[in-house]
């Protein structure tokens, strides 16, 4: 039960983390305008920190930064795409 937790909540952290970052982009689909890069940088690496750290919880190191790799993948290329899909519904 606690392994389910603390990958759950990696999960979490990484999608957090990918978040922030993404909305920092210039190129951001989700928000009139990007939110400040710095902070939104910085808080979305510790996201990513953090869930590595959950993951380490329940797997080796190398495990962990291997799930942390695909999971910032996935959250990364479906955050655009939702971007991208948001912007396309707005538009007439």
């Amino acid at each position: 039960m606690i392994a389910f937790v603390c990958t759950l909540a990696g999960l979490v952290l990484v999608l957090l983390g990918s978040a922030g970052v993404y909305l920092a982009s210039p190129n951001q689909r989700w928000l009139a305008s990007p939110v400040r890069r710095g902070p939104a940088r910085t808080a979305g690496a510790a996201f990513w920190l953090l869930g590595w750290l959950c993951f380490a919880q329940t797997m080796t190191a190398l495990t962990a930064i291997f799930a942390l790799a695909t999971t910032l993948m996935l959250a990364l290329v479906l955050l655009s795409y939702a971007g991208a899909l948001r912007s396309l519904r707005r538009e007439p």
